[in-house]
């Protein structure tokens, strides 16, 4: 039964600690979609997601006004366009063409899924796909791409990310003209789940139904709040079951928008990803609730220890709340997009090493970093090799979205606006690992990938 403690103190939430359900995503299998002739393929692509997606936006809205919950973001994801490359052949982006026409005649934010899966190898779909990448984003708005390079069980497939290093520079270096837009929309990752709704890195696995519905929540703002009441004397036992309530209250609203959703679309209900996503305004930061633990800024000593302390309570208590918690599930750190990790890479106190340590206790890994212009591809492929490392190790996902910030240097701002935030230009490790990552091959899978 609700009380009128519990509707005041969500209301609370929702007007002044910036809770919201981030995104509805839908996901789409394009598997019916292909054909030989690629003109036929992308007609048959937009039909099925315009036919599929048509009443997101709507829905969503009357969602909103109905619980009076902000939904930020209506997104599609789909199936790795490689796949329908492989089948149809021609240039790749004449699919990212149609995708970005049907995301923006269904009125969505973004739609993920230019992507390939290329952990074990590459097929020549796959290749195609990724050569044309930076293409792709240069030419489309709302299309994300994302391209998973390493498993526990294959192990990490350097071929590709030697590859990746180039696409991303690429990616910039076509896009130098609107603040090297196109990186900010392209993830490489390690261990990337088949149902995540968040962009950039959203796409639709093949072991997923041909149409399904997945909620991303979010509230840092609201956790922060939650400790902040609590005060400093309280020890930290009981900070994580202060998060782990809170985490149950805010996975609960995302699971109702998502059975909501589902019922009007009339397609199955997902998951819930629960990741804490922040935004950049004022007080919606994962960095804020990192200090709001006792740190005196996010980067500090202890920063690694309590961020691992937060991504398991807010686990737990997403998994009481829900049977259907999927997705990446934790806390973000992407720094563009973090008040509080923006102030603290601008200080000094943040720094990409103590982020990738970071990364082995978070739920995804270096994301939305601005780095030098002048950065090699090589040493970019280096970020992605160890990122990738700790995901494969540790059995977790982990990712990479750097952007490189063509012309500019360290203490210089990269200006993406909405969500995106800014990012300043911080400092990387030039020392070239480019004899290691030329050689290619595999990185060969870790002992605990055996577990059959």
């Amino acid at each position: 039964m609700l009380n009128t403690s519990d509707i005041m103190e969500t209301i609370t939430m929702i007007q002044e600690e910036n809770l919201d359900i981030r995104t509805i995503t839908m996901g789409i299998s394009l598997l019916d979609c292909c054909d030989s002739d690629i003109n036929r393929s992308c007609e048959k692509v937009y039909q099925k997601i315009y036919r599929c997606a048509k009443d997101l936006v709507k829905v969503g809205n009357e969602i909103e006004q109905k619980y009076g919950i902000p939904i930020i973001n209506k997104r599609v994801s789909v199936t790795p366009i490689a796949m329908l490359c492989g089948a149809s052949g021609g240039d790749p982006v004449e699919y990212a063409m149609t995708l970005d026409r049907v995301a923006k005649d269904i009125g969505i934010n973004f739609i993920g899924g230019y992507s390939a899966l290329v952990h074990k190898g590459f097929s020549p779909g796959d290749r195609e796909l990724i050569e044309s990448i930076p293409r792709a984003l240069a030419t489309t708005d709302f299309v994300c791409s994302s391209v998973n390079i390493g498993t526990t069980k294959a192990g990490i497939n350097m071929d590709a990310v030697r590859t990746m290093g180039k696409v991303i520079r690429e990616a910039a270096e076509l896009t130098a003209d609107r603040q090297c837009i196109g990186p900010a929309k392209l993830v490489v990752f390690c261990n990337a789940p088949e149902d995540n709704p968040f962009m950039a890195g959203a796409f639709h696995g093949p072991g997923e139904p041909d149409c399904v519905i997945n909620v991303g929540v979010s509230g840092p703002g609201v956790v922060r709040a939650a400790l902040a009441k609590a005060g400093k004397d309280i020890d930290l036992t009981e900070v994580a079951e202060i998060i782990k309530k809170t985490a149950f209250k805010i996975t609960r609203m995302g699971q109702l928008v998502g059975t909501e959703a589902s019922a009007r679309l009339g397609v199955p209900f997902g998951i819930v990803d629960l990741s804490l996503a922040p935004t950049p305004a004022v007080g919606d930061s994962v960095a804020y609730i990192l200090e709001e633990i006792g740190l005196e800024t996010c980067g500090a000593c202890g920063t690694t220890a309590a961020l691992a302390m937060l991504n398991d309570a807010v686990k737990k208590g997403g998994v009481m709340a829900s049977s259907s918690v999927g997705g990446l599930s934790g806390a973000f750190i992407p720094v563009s997009e973090d008040a509080g990790m923006i102030a603290a890479a601008k200080s000094g106190a943040l720094t990409i090493e103590k982020l990738e340590a970071m990364t082995a206790v978070c739920s995804v890994g270096l994301d939305m970093i601005v780095i030098p212009g002048e950065t090699p591809a090589d040493v970019i492929s280096g970020i992605i090799a160890d990122e990738a490392a700790i995901g494969m190790v540790n059995s977790k996902t982990t990712a990479v979205r750097v952007i490189p910030a063509i012309g500019k240097v360290q203490g210089d701002v990269l200006e993406f606006g909405g969500l995106l935030g800014s990012g300043p230009v911080m400092k990387v490790n030039m020392n070239s690992p480019s004899v290691m990552i030329s050689r290619g091959g595999r990185i060969p899978a870790p002992l605990q990938s055996l577990k059959n």
